[in-house]
This record gives structure tokens, sequence and C-alpha cells, in this order.
């Protein structure tokens, strides 16, 4: 008996497992470490909050304390979200609850505080049972969305409560607020930015799909940090964009006041991002007092509710650039800001670039647009149910009384409406449930209207679920409505550094596509985006215009070449190719304006040139509408300013149609609208100054203008093209040499088919031409598919065009290393296309 029991108990007993204490630590270690990760210290990539922001959030949420409701005190809202969502103590809620209320910690404050929430200074808040708060009108944003099934909701810690996975997030939080965090075993630092930037690179990236880096720096330069300041130098910002991990230099904003007896005094007016102001002026004090700094004869605060003023006031013989360095070197007037762009994709960790941190917003907002579209039709299909049982009932209303008044009982009048009306339960009893005012003609006359409203609503609820870029147009509309909204001018000023890499260093060089409009929008695209066509062909979309825009200009260059600007005063600017941002075909890019910023109000860019290098051995050849031509060295433009500089002076009702690069030994053609064209030598110009006006260089009729000129040499050819489509070759050598303010000879004759002539350019057998016009249809043909003739005939046709359009630009492209370029990039997109279609696991 004593053996049963015995075996018993060992029956009863636990079992046990041994293992390897260090693995059991390893295991468990990991598991406190993702729980750490993912559940407190790293915010999520979509709303750009950590777990306890969005539950303070959401309780205030649940509780009504909206933005336009009165404040409630902090304690009630750090005791709900402590029973509810958050059990990791009174003083975390409380601490990220003050630090969403500070407008020196937050660009855009989630919170609006009543009472002591701590200063700059490093005072802490008040306690809690002191302070009160209610949501901002941007956090209710957030929020926005949130009861339409938009986002996921998970258990609370006990199971007893629903909480948000993610918030709908209209605002790009993670951007405009930034976050900081230290996990285990790594580390999070966001900076904040400026929402008026974040939205512009949203609506460029939503436009652009293919934009990268350097192209979203236009729209977003650097962090607009709470508290001003200085970002010093670009190397840092240009990297963390890049690659997700940066550091940039954060320097305090000063300025010099004079003081009597021609004494000095610094004013510190912004300081760097998290820096503690007493702390940053005993540190001056002390260093003051230990002699490492001299020359300060006194160090006041003197900041009110009006902003910061810290004031440094120097001796009469001592430099004030002298102290502002050292003071640079040794304070926390400069701080290394150390970018860490980590937020938890899928509930992972990972090291964001500036377009994968948009991206994955973007990719959130179109996730809660189309599940709010679902919710939101799911609703009108059920009311359209609804209505459709209503209105047969109003239509046969004397039935539906009779039926209700001779049931026995609610049941059986509910059986006896489906029977009759063909109606299903829901129907027949929202029937019963219909009042009896309801059945006057008013009411009733309101029931179809509001029936065929919602047809209307359902339709355009489902072609918006059938059609991704209707979802995106959403997107862009209330992202607009967002900086419109919320926007303000930046706060953080960014200046080059003389020590920063050279921005060009990251960016290679290639062939690039660069697109101009005649309302000034111009654009970069890469080479391959246009496929060669046979002529007489209709081409593509090369660029979205308005009826009164025109894609007016096309030209193919590098992206480290310069690209020359001239404009309708005779200034000219200069821009690399790669500062113009990259769009897509259907684009119509960016407003030159905006690329040019010194541009005078009023002025016009006329024409622009493609320049690899300013070589002295070249001259820039000028030629206006009136046949004025101008020879200038072309090292005279070496040096262009930011605001330009002169190119050409123009007489009045002149213009500048052609800017070309020439040798001495070169000739020149002018071509003009009615079909002549002069051909002279260079020669025969004098080289004059930049501000010079040129002289005759062709004489016109009454009613025509210069539209072309060509550098050409005898044994060259011509391409002529007119605005109806039509165009042909010809020999240089068919165009008898003249001298300079000759009439000139035909150049292909002017028919009511052909239309007046657009273009001349220098063409060769194996280049490609490439056509755009008014309504920016764009075609590439090879030039060998165009006949050469003689001078004086009317051509063939190259494109066909939709009624009413016209040509309106012609460029050439250097033929035989293009083709060669496209077909491998085709060859490449075909087998990308064959290696999709194998099926998955196909050995074969």
């Amino acid at each position: 008996m004593s053996d049963e029991s015995t075996n018993h108990e060992i029956e009863s007993t636990p079992k046990e497992f041994k293992c390897p204490i260090e693995a059991e630590m390893k295991k468990s270690y990991i598991d406190y470490a993702m729980s750490v990760i993912v559940g407190r210290a790293l915010p999520d990539a979509r709303d750009g909050l950590k777990p306890v922001h969005r539950r303070i959030i959401y309780s205030m949420h649940e509780m009504g304390v909206f933005s336009n409701k009165p404040h409630k005190k902090c304690a009630r809202i750090v005791g709900d979200c402590l029973g509810k969502y958050h059990p990791h103590g009174d003083s975390a809620v409380y601490n990220s609850l003050v630090r969403m209320a500070q407008d020196f910690s937050l660009r855009y404050p989630m919170i609006e505080g009543h009472g002591n929430f701590g200063s700059v200074d490093g005072d802490s808040a008040a306690a809690m049972r002191y302070t009160e708060c209610r949501l901002n009108k941007i956090a209710e944003e957030m929020l926005h969305d949130i009861e339409k099934d938009t986002v996921n909701f998970v258990d609370n810690f006990d199971a007893s409560l629903k909480e948000p996975e993610v918030l709908p997030s209209k605002v790009p939080n993670l951007l405009v607020n930034g976050s900081s965090g230290i996990a285990v075993g790594m580390a999070t630092n966001i900076p904040p930015h400026n929402l008026k930037e974040v939205c512009d690179a949203l609506i460029h990236l939503i436009d652009n799909p293919s934009a990268d880096t350097i192209d979203l720096m236009a729209y977003v330069p650097g962090p607009d940090f709470p508290t001003g300041g200085t970002v010093y130098g670009t190397n840092g910002i240009i990297e963390a964009y890049s690659t997700g991990k940066g550091r940039i230099k954060v320097r305090a904003n000063t300025s010099i006041e004079e003081m009597e007896g021609g004494k000095k005094r610094i004013i510190v007016s912004e300081i760097p991002y998290q820096v503690n102001k007493s702390n940053l002026i005993e540190n001056i004090a002390d260093l003051v007092k230990d002699k490492k700094i001299e020359g300060i004869t006194d160090l006041r605060d003197e900041s009110d509710r009006d902003g910061m003023r810290i004031v440094i006031e120097l001796r009469k013989d001592i430099m004030e650039e002298v102290v502002i360095n050292q003071l640079y070197m040794h304070t926390q007037m400069e701080v290394t800001f150390g970018i860490i762009n980590l937020a938890l994709v899928n509930n992972e960790p990972k090291i964001l670039s500036l377009k994968d941190m948009l991206s994955v917003y973007l990719d959130h907002r179109k996730e809660i647009i189309t599940k709010r579209t679902q919710f939101d039709l799911k609703q009108a299909l059920a009311r359209d149910h609804i209505l459709q049982a209503l209105i047969k009932a109003v239509d046969a209303i004397d039935e539906a009384i009779a039926i209700i008044r001779e049931a026995e009982d609610g049941e059986s009048a509910k059986r006896g409406l489906m029977e009759r009306f063909e109606i299903d339960e829901i129907q027949a009893k929202a029937i019963l449930d219909m009042r009896l005012r309801s059945l006057n003609s008013l009411e009733i006359d309101d029931l179809k209207a509001e029936y065929d409203h919602l047809k209307i609503k359902i339709s355009e609820l489902e072609s918006i679920l059938q059609d991704e870029h209707k979802i995106f147009e959403i997107i862009k509309s209330e992202i607009l409505e967002m900086k419109e909204q919320y926007g303000d001018v930046r706060k953080t000023q960014i200046v080059a550094d003389t020590g920063d890499l050279d921005i060009e260093d990251l960016i290679p060089n290639e062939k690039v596509v660069i697109m101009i409009s005649n309302d000034g929008y111009i654009k970069r695209l890469p080479l391959s985006t246009y496929k060669q066509q046979h002529r007489g062909g209709q081409g593509l979309v090369g660029m979205e215009t308005k009826d009164e825009d025109a894609v007016v200009d096309l030209f193919v260059t590098m992206t480290h070449s310069y690209i020359l600007f001239f404009t309708d005063r005779g200034k000219v600017y200069v821009l690399k190719a790669y500062r113009i941002p990259i769009a897509g075909r259907h684009s119509k890019g960016k407003a030159i304006v905006n690329l040019l910023p010194k541009l005078e109000e009023g002025e016009k860019i006329e024409d622009n040139l493609p320049l690899d290098n300013f070589d002295d051995d070249y001259d820039l050849i000028f030629a206006t509408k009136r046949g004025l031509i101008k020879r200038t060295k072309l090292e005279n433009y070496r040096n262009i300013r930011s605001n330009g500089i002169i190119a050409i002076s123009l007489e009045d009702g002149d213009s500048l149609v052609d800017t070309k690069l020439a040798k001495h030994d070169s000739e020149i053609i002018l071509a003009t609208r009615d079909g002549q064209a002069g051909r002279f030598s260079v020669s025969e110009v004098r080289s004059v100054g930049r501000q010079a006006i040129g002289v005759k260089g062709m004489s016109l009729s009454e009613g025509d203008e210069v539209v072309s000129m060509a550098v050409v040499s005898p044994t060259d050819k011509l391409l002529s093209i007119t605005e109806n489509g039509f165009g042909k070759i010809s020999l240089v050598s068919d165009y008898r040499k003249t001298h300079r303010g000759s009439k000139g000879v035909v150049t292909i004759k002017m028919t009511d088919r052909n239309g007046h002539v657009v273009s001349a350019k220098l063409i060769s057998d194996d280049d490609q031409i490439i056509i755009t016009t008014q309504q920016g249809m764009v075609i590439r043909v090879p030039a060998s598919e165009i006949r050469t003739m003689g001078r004086s005939t009317q051509g063939v046709k190259i494109m066909n065009l939709a009624e009413g359009d016209k040509v309106t630009a012609a460029a050439r492209l250097i033929g035989t290393e293009e083709e060669a370029l496209v077909a491998e990039i085709e060859t490449h997109e075909d087998l990308s296309i064959m290696d999709q279609s194998l099926p998955e696991n196909d050995e074969e």
C-alpha cells in the first residue's frame, strides 16, 4: 500500500524541465527587450506615437476632452489612462502628457495645457492635481474617422477593454513632431519638421513615386525645431535623409546690438533644441569666471512672454565674432543632434530614410481611406436597403396600414408586410418603426430625395474603391487641408558649411530630359521614359498642361551640367540640372520661379542653354526676334550670382529667341517664321561685352520674325519643322552663304498645309528627334525616317496632330548611344516581367 501511495505522489508531482541558465536568461532577455521595443520605447511609423502617447490621446477622446470643451484635471486623465490602458505608473503617464503640451518640446503640441507645464529653463510641471488640459485641434485630426472601423482594436492589458493598435492620423506626426526614446540595444531620435514642407513633399511623392532624396529635399530642406536655432551644414541632413542616420550641428541664433560708448552686446534670441536655458547661462558664467572666455562684462536673462533674450555685454576692445565663436565652442550654444530615424514598421524596428517615412505614412493613409470608404459604403447600402422598403410602403400606404391594423401582433404584422411587399425582416421592421408624421407629403418627398442622393453617393464610393488614383486624390486634398489649417513658417534656419561635401558627389552623372512649359513649369525625367516610335505616330503624354499652357522647350543634358536661363529682361541665371526635381510623365513639374527665387517680379524666362563647362574657346551667340545677333565670350558668364547678371541688353518690343555656343570659324543660320533662312559666318559678328545690344543678323519682311538659330558647318544638315507637323531635312550647302543682314533664302515652302515654321535644328543621320505640341503630346522619331529634300520643298508628315493642336518645340538627341541605352533598359524590363510571370518554387 505504501508503494502505491508513493507511486501516486510521484505521478502527481509537476514535471520539471532542465535547461542551461544562460539559454533561459538569453530567451527571457530577448522577450523583455522586444516588449520594451514594441510596447514602450519606439514610435509606430504610421502615426508617430509611442503606446503611452496614443493611449493618452485615446483616453481623452473617450472622455470627450476636445478642443471645444472645458479643460479637465490632468489627474483625472492620468487615472483614466492608467486604469484602462497603461499600467506603468502615474508619473510615466503624466510626464508624457506634459511633454505633449510643451511648445518647446513638440513642434505642434497635441495637448493644450492650463497651468504650469514646465519651461525651457528646466522647471518641472506642477503636480497633476493642479494642472488641467484638453486636446488640441491637431490631436483631434489624429483621431479622425476612428469610429469608422479604420484601424484595428486590440485587447488592453487585462482584456477587459479594446484600444486602437494605431491612430488613423491625418497628420504626418512621425516627421512633424519627431520622437526620441531608448529601447534595449537601440535608440531613436527623430527631429521635428515643418508641417507645410512635409505636406509639399508628400504631394510631390504622390505625383512622382520615383522621386529620390534630393528631390524630396527641395521640399524638406531639414529639421525645423520648435526652439528655432540654425542648422549649420547640410552634410548631416543629406546623410540622415538618405540612410536614416546622421549628425547635424545646431547653433543658437545671435545678433549684435550697439551700446553707448562704443560697446557692444550679443543678444541670444534662440537656443538649440532640448538645451536648458538656465544651465546654458550658468555655464557661460562659469567660463567667464574661469577666464576661459574673456571680454564679457555682464550676463543676464531678459526673456519674457514675448520671446527669449539672453544679453551678453562685451568690453569695448573685444571683437564680438571671437566671443561668439568661443561660446559655440565651449557651451551648448552649439550642439550636435544625432539623427536616428528608427521606428516600428509592421511591429519591427527599422531605420528609415526620408522617403521611407513619407511612404509609410502614405500607405497608412491609403489603408485608412479605403477602410473608411468601405464603412461608408456599407452604411449607405444598409440605408438604401431600408429606404427601398419605406418608399414601397409609402407608395401603398393604405395597404400597409391595413396589414398592420389587421395583424394580431407585431410578428404577424411583420410577416404580412414581408409577403405583400416582398421585403426582408429588417425592412419590415423599419416600416413598423416608421412614425405617423412620416406619412405627410413633405416627408415622403424627403424620403425619395434621400434615396436619389444615396444612389449618387453609393456610386461615388464604389468608384473610389475601384480607382487607386481617386484614393490618392483624396489623400492629397486632406494633406492640403492640413497644410492650410495648421501649417506655419519655418522656425529653424539652415545654412551651408564651407566644409560640406558637395551634394553633387552623391548624384550619378547621367542623361536626363528637361521639359519646360509656356507657363514656366520645369521638370526632369530619366531619358528612358520615352520609347522610340515611328514617323507619323501620335506620341504619348509628356506633361500635363492646361488649355492655355503649352510645352515650349525640351532638351537632353547631364545631371551635373549647368543650365543657363535667359530672361526677357536680358539677365542670365544658372542652375545645376540635378536641382530640377524629378517628375513623372503626367506631372507638370515645378515652377521655375520657385527654383530661381531671385527672379524679379514679372520677369519671365525666355530661353535656356545646357552647358558642361565655361570653355574659353567658345563664344555665346544670341539671336533676337527682330533679327539682331550678338556674340560674347563665354568666359564672361563664368561667375553668375544667385540674383543673376546682365546677359544682353534688349530694345523695347524685342525678345530673345535662341542662345548657342560657337567657335570663331563656325557659321550661323537664322530661320524665320515665314520660311526664310540666312547663312553667314560667326566672324562677321564682332565680339562685344555682356551688356551690349548686338547688331543686325537678318533683314526681315513686315510681320516676319526669327524663330530659330543654328550653328553649322558646310557639311551639316538642317531639319525644318512646321506647326502642322510637317518637316524635312536639307543640306546646309543648299543654303547660299550670304552676309550678315541679308534677307536669306527659302528654307521650306510656306503653305496652308504646312503652317508657319516652328524650329530649324542642326541634325545628323543617327540622331533622333523629340517633338512636343500645345496639348502636351510628345513623339520621338529617328532622323533617318525623315527624307532629305531640297530646301524649297514642302516636306513630309512627321507627326499626326489632334484637331486644333500645333507643334511648339523640337529637340535633337544623339542617336546611336541613346538607342543602345533604351534597348538595354527595355531588355531589362522584359526580363523582369518574365521573372514575375514564373510560378513560385518552379524548379524548371
